[in-house]
């Protein structure tokens, strides 16, 4: 099994699709930190008018918490794709060089096959992610110094203070680490019914955008499913920056909100992966490997 996963790595990392994904995280984060470190006071001007007009704000706002959490709002909409590039292509990109039966001749069970392969797409899920949270939260810390973040939300605003923050980036870096490896299993499961890579990608994109669709129109009919699906719960991670307040509207220090949508998202996106996988191993001992 071990030997079949360093193939498996062997095989994504040395392609240069592969790398694509990383220049394409490195470049958009590099361009947004050079137009806030160049226009930050500007766009936080514009951003906190209205605020101004009420409260009194000092600090640096335009710190490297509050450009993460802008990053995270920006990327984690495409990272998707970026894993579909990969992860839907472990099964059809075999049988489309023609060396899925090739490989299923030698001595290993076509479960070991499928685990290792899946695993190593799981690897590569969490290095893009690891990587994307060193340029968007470490370098952003670097380049513009920590202080207490402002979240506008919807008709409220949200401060955490400067020390309260951390713990929160990591509990939501390790959250959409558990959501883009749910994309990563249904683009591994639908691999497994084409002999080509672009059908296994359009597929997970497709589906992705439609449960998303789905997710955020306000229908009574949709709302009977929205529980159930894997879109709805992978904007979760935003739930790590609603604090609590007592009863003197004071926020509290190392609160979350809402903790039980935090654990009842993680739950949903555990079973979609269990599922995914699941099926993705029943239909590959059941598949005719004719190429």
């Amino acid at each position: 099994m071990w030997t079949l996963l360093q193939i498996e790595l062997y095989k994504i990392f040395r392609r240069p699709r592969t790398y694509i994904a990383f220049a394409a995280i490195t470049s958009l984060i590099v361009i947004v930190q050079l137009g806030l470190k160049v226009d930050g006071k500007e766009y936080a001007d514009f951003v906190m008018a209205d605020l101004k007009n009420s409260f009194s704000i000092d600090g640096n706002t335009i710190n490297g918490y509050f450009v993460c959490y802008i990053l995270l709002q920006l990327l984690l909409v495409h990272v998707p794709l970026l894993i579909a590039l990969i992860a839907a292509d472990m099964i059809s990109g075999e049988a489309n060089a023609g060396t899925l039966r090739f490989l299923l001749t030698k001595p290993i069970s076509r479960f070991h096959f499928i685990l290792a392969k899946f695993f190593a797409a799981t690897i590569y899920t969490l290095a893009l992610l690891i990587w994307l949270a060193i340029l968007a939260l470490f370098v952003s810390m670097i380049i513009f110094g920590t202080d207490d973040m402002l979240l506008l939300k919807n008709n409220y605003v949200v401060q955490l203070q400067k020390g309260d923050i951390f713990w929160r980036y990591v509990g939501a870096f390790g959250f959409a680490a558990l959501a883009m490896t749910t994309v990563a299993a249904l683009g591994f499961f639908l691999s497994q019914f084409a002999e080509n890579s672009i059908g296994p990608i359009v597929a997970t994109m497709s589906v992705i955008i439609f449960f998303t669709i789905l997710s955020t129109m306000s229908i009574p009919l949709f709302n009977l499913v929205k529980p159930y699906l894997f879109t709805t719960h992978m904007v979760a991670w935003k739930e790590f920056f609603d604090i609590q307040v007592d009863a003197s509207n004071e926020t509290i220090r190392g609160s979350i909100e809402h903790p039980e949508k935090i654990i009842r998202s993680i739950a949903v996106l555990a079973i979609h992966i269990v599922l995914f996988v699941g099926a993705s191993l029943y239909v590959f001992k059941k598949k005719d490997v004719l190429s």
